[in-house]
């Protein structure tokens, strides 16, 4: 049994950032890393497969505005290695989460330099720059929102509102971080930022095909590509109705159900076979004492 266990916990740690390697999550003894372990963002993070759903619906929303998505669409090779931007992206969450001190400052510093290279001109004729804050605001929020959104429905529904702003509010840090301004840090304030912002998305044919890429993207085994064919569902089912709209999916009742209890099915068993994902090994370094 512990062979099999072993065998599904590889599966799962290849599809995230610990697949790439390069950062000490165990290290240095007592570090509490930018949150501890008593924040909500530990919680809401925590759990490997409402994560995984979550952020498939965040970079869903997120290309429906159109300078993040030229900025992908130009300075990406999302086209040739989309689950490698997918641990990229696993792997900042994960280190600015549960990383200590010093390895999420760097990331996040990494990922300001980085910004700073990403200019273009959107396919509208708009100038973007991944570093304005604005756009840095956009991204956080459908990213942060669409991780509650399923951490409610696949983990604990039972959260409260209060609980809920508190996420937003730590989460914020990190955008704040990487120079996103007039962050919302409250349930209320960003479904008003979602409202607010939605006259200013468009779905064409770029969108389109980041869409059908990115549901397209290769899973790392055969014996992952099921979990990984329902997680795509479960993104979509985790837009809101009228990005789901937008973006021409209509998976109808039956498939919402069906997706969803296969979600939950899966997550409950990826919960006994994972103990060594970043946050379990975040405890342990919590647990250790220093010399």
């Amino acid at each position: 049994m512990d062979v099999l266990r072993t065998a599904i916990e590889k599966q799962v740690l290849s599809l995230t950032g610990l697949a790439l390697g390069g950062i000490d999550f165990e290290n240095p003894p007592g570090d509490p890393g930018l949150f501890g372990p008593r924040s909500m963002i530990w919680q809401v993070h925590g759990d490997f497969t409402s994560m995984l759903c979550g952020g498939v619906s965040a970079l869903l929303l997120q290309m429906l505005h159109p300078l993040a998505l030229a900025g992908v669409w130009d300075h990406s090779n999302f086209r040739e290695d989309m689950l490698g931007r997918l641990r990229r992206t696993s792997q900042f969450i994960s280190v600015t989460t549960f990383g200590p001190t010093a390895e999420a400052e760097r990331l996040i510093a990494k990922v300001k330099a980085i910004h700073l290279q990403v200019t273009g001109t959107s396919g509208q004729g708009e100038p973007y720059a991944a570093s304005d804050p604005a756009l840095l605001t956009w991204v956080h929020v459908a990213e942060s929102s669409r991780f509650l959104a399923s951490h409610l429905r696949y983990r604990n529904p039972d959260l409260s509102p209060t609980q809920q702003d508190s996420y937003y509010r730590e989460a914020a840090r990190v955008a704040e971080a990487l120079g996103a301004r007039d962050v919302p840090t409250s349930c209320a304030a960003v479904a008003d930022y979602l409202q607010w912002m939605r006259p200013q998305l468009l779905c064409d044919e770029r969108t389109q095909e980041v869409a059908r890429i990115l549901l397209a993207a290769p899973a790392p085994s055969a014996l992952a590509r099921p979990f990984g064919a329902l997680v795509m569902q479960a993104g979509i089912d985790l837009l809101p109705d009228w990005a789901q709209q937008q973006l021409g999916f209509n998976p109808g009742l039956i498939r919402r159900r069906l997706v969803r209890v296969g979600v939950s099915g899966v997550g409950r068993v990826l919960r006994a076979a994972v103990r060594n994902g970043a946050s379990q090994r975040a405890m342990r370094r919590m647990a250790k004492t220093a010399a």
